[in-house]
């Protein structure tokens, strides 16, 4: 039997910016700017900030959501990016990272897998 087919992730991803965008609110001008052709590195910052906003304070992304959203099929060469994006948005306050469920330093040594979240402001 076939296996149904899927959209790839960053398909998917970009669906749920636009869903951000269409509904006005807040993270709409980040979805906005996610979707744009901008900086990368300013579209990384709005796409984690819209998508990590958009899922809540319960739920976390991954950097390659950004990563993906943005750079579609070459999702891949933009990860480190990403990772520094999330760092920029943790010292700002923005977002936290961590890593097991804890929040880790954005300037700390860490490696592996992370997770962003927005914080309680």
């Amino acid at each position: 039997m076939a296996r149904p087919l899927t959209a790839p992730a960053g398909d998917r991803l970009r669906a749920e910016l636009a869903r951000v965008l269409d509904g006005g609110g807040r993270g709409a001008r980040d979805a906005g700017i996610a979707l744009g052709n901008g900086p990368v590195a300013q579209r990384l910052e709005s796409a984690i900030r819209a998508l990590a906003g958009r899922r809540g304070r319960r739920s976390s992304i991954c950097p390659s959501d950004a990563a993906r959203a943005v750079g579609g099929g070459s999702w891949r060469a933009l990860m480190a990016d990403a990772r520094e994006a999330a760092r920029r948005l943790a010292r700002a306050g923005e977002v936290e990272i961590t890593q097991r469920g804890d929040v880790v330093d954005p300037d700390g040594d860490w490696t592996g897998p992370i997770r962003i979240r927005p914080t309680a402001r």
